[in-house]
């Protein structure tokens, strides 16, 4: 990923506190370290959710066409998760959001085999020889076998437009059973090969071809994480995979998504489709209920360009909706909070933030 920094042709953004004189007038500013540039670095968000009404399933990416970040989500309020579209918002400091509209309907001729149903989303962006393209997957309801799928749509831009392949990508179940939904793709540094990853009830990665859009059949693995309860690791859904120092980090949801309970537990690999072990202290965020924080969970990590430092964004239940005759599962926010490591590589538990 790209960054800001200093060089030939470059400039760098450099932030310093502005302070103020008890009179009101504003005092000089003195540049730190002068000559010396500061990479500009997200601050704390003070203000979840970030989003306005109601999203779920959140992804974040980092566009280095554009320099922002973009999030994309399920559009929630609706009863029976029936929304049919997909909403994409920008940012420059992941603090501020811009909406960029509606980037994809999977109810209208849009998604020519789905009727509704569009739910958690996956994107990313690759350099290709005529240029930036994204590539959106995201589930649907395919009405040929009355179940959800996967599928796939083409960008030459982040917010769009965005152009679906007529079938889905994946449509049927590697074990027999559970939903083809809650899809994510993962890029490995390592080998530059791309991977698909999903599931709900059981997880699934396959390793995609040249083109992204269709998966490698033979190379489809069963990955679900064995064992665990609805209180630290017991698999769900929503599988979320990225890469730090020469480890691969598997994260996946627990409980159901109406759950005040429900939350996010991890595990590493050695491979993009390894076995996953799953870490000593496995519960990564959890919810805090004298916070008033229910069921934050099913999410996506960002690293900032340049550094160390990352984000993990995720959803929670509004805390007005948390009784079962109010429709938890349906009336969620998005959030973004801290992702911490210890020296070891472990996750530290994230603290979320109101």
């Amino acid at each position: 990923m790209g960054g800001l920094g200093g060089g030939s042709g470059s400039r760098s953004v450099i932030a310093e506190p502005l302070e103020y004189n008890d009179d009101g007038t504003i005092r000089p500013i003195h540049a730190s370290a002068a000559g010396i540039s500061t990479l500009y670095s997200a601050l704390d968000n003070k203000h979840n959710p970030i989003l306005p009404g109601f999203h779920a399933d959140p992804e974040i990416i980092y566009s280095n066409k554009t320099g922002k970040y973009y999030i994309y989500s399920t559009t929630d309020g609706t009863p029976g998760w029936g929304g049919h579209y997909f909403r994409v918002y920008s940012s420059h400091n992941l603090a501020d959001w811009t909406d960029e509209g509606i980037m994809l309907d999977v109810k209208g001729q849009q998604v020519p085999w789905a009727v509704g149903n569009a739910w958690a989303p996956a994107i990313i962006e690759r350099k290709e020889d005529d240029g930036y393209k994204y590539y959106f997957y995201f589930s649907g309801h395919n009405p040929l076998n009355n179940r959800k799928a996967i599928g796939v749509a083409v960008a030459d831009d982040p917010a769009g437009p965005f152009y679906a392949l007529d079938t889905p990508i994946v449509d049927k179940s590697p074990v027999g059973g559970g939903q083809q939904i809650d899809v994510d793709v993962f890029h490995d540094p390592v080998t530059g090969k791309y991977y698909l990853y999903w599931g709900n009830g059981y997880m699934a990665g396959a390793e995609l071809n040249d083109d992204l859009t269709s998966i490698k059949e033979e190379t489809v693995t069963v990955m679900t994480p064995e064992g665990g309860t609805l209180d630290t690791y017991a698999f769900r859904e929503a599988p979320y995979v990225f890469f730090r120092n020469g480890v691969y980090y598997f994260m996946w949801s627990v409980d159901d998504t109406g759950s005040p309970n429900y939350h996010v537990a991890y595990g590493t690999s050695d491979a993009p489709l390894g076995k996953i072990k799953v870490a000593d202290q496995c519960n990564v965020l959890v919810q805090n209920p004298e916070k008033k924080i229910y069921g934050p969970a099913h999410n996506s990590v960002i690293n900032i360009p340049g550094t160390d430092e990352w984000r993990i964004v995720y959803h929670r239940i509004h805390p007005d909706y948390i009784d079962r005759d109010k429709m938890p599962g349906i009336h969620r926010q998005v959030c973004i909070d801290r992702l911490e490591f210890n020296a070891d590589g472990t996750i530290k538990p994230v603290v979320p933030t109101k």
